[in-house]
């Protein structure tokens, strides 16, 4: 019993962890990264957490930043996140008009599943996201449709060599 109760109390623990942000999208910095001004007139930056879009240097970067813009800019979000990268954006899922605008980029084949970092997303959001992007193969949408297609981590690692 004391195993049951400990194991209850953990998961509340969890939960409270999570915070969230309600805000206006001010800013498509591209197919992942957006700018939320918060109602105290506060900005944040918001990267997509379990996503990663191509570069804007990248074939498809134009078309994922324009995918997020029309999915989320100038309209009201709610964030969910628990944590902030080393660039200090809060790394979070951007839910519009009740819907997860990670997973739609995913679907749209307009990003891919960051894997690197799926310790990071619910068991739930790593199963979504996972059929997401499959399906985006499957059915070659997006990006997808290049059989040439750079991992944008790929793409970055080029730049730095």
């Amino acid at each position: 019993m004391k195993k049951v109760v400990f194991l209850i109390f953990l998961f509340f623990s969890l939960l409270s962890l999570a915070e969230e942000l309600v805000g206006k999208v001010i800013k498509v910095s591209d197919g992942d990264t957006v700018t939320v001004l918060d109602s105290n007139n506060q900005k944040h930056k918001i990267r997509l957490k379990g996503i990663d879009a191509p570069e804007t240097q990248q074939a498809f970067g134009d078309t994922s930043t324009q995918s997020l813009a029309e999915l989320v800019y100038d309209k009201e979000v709610l964030v969910t996140w628990d944590k902030k990268d080393k660039y200090y954006r809060i790394l979070g899922k951007v839910i519009v008009d009740g819907k997860d605008a990670n997973y739609l980029q995913l679907k749209k084949g307009l990003a891919w599943y960051y894997k690197q970092y799926e310790k990071d997303l619910s068991d739930e959001d790593r199963e979504k996201y996972t059929e997401a992007e499959e399906w985006a193969r499957n059915y070659t949408e997006g990006l997808w449709a290049d059989s040439n297609s750079i991992p944008p981590w790929e793409f970055r690692r080029k730049g730095k060599n």
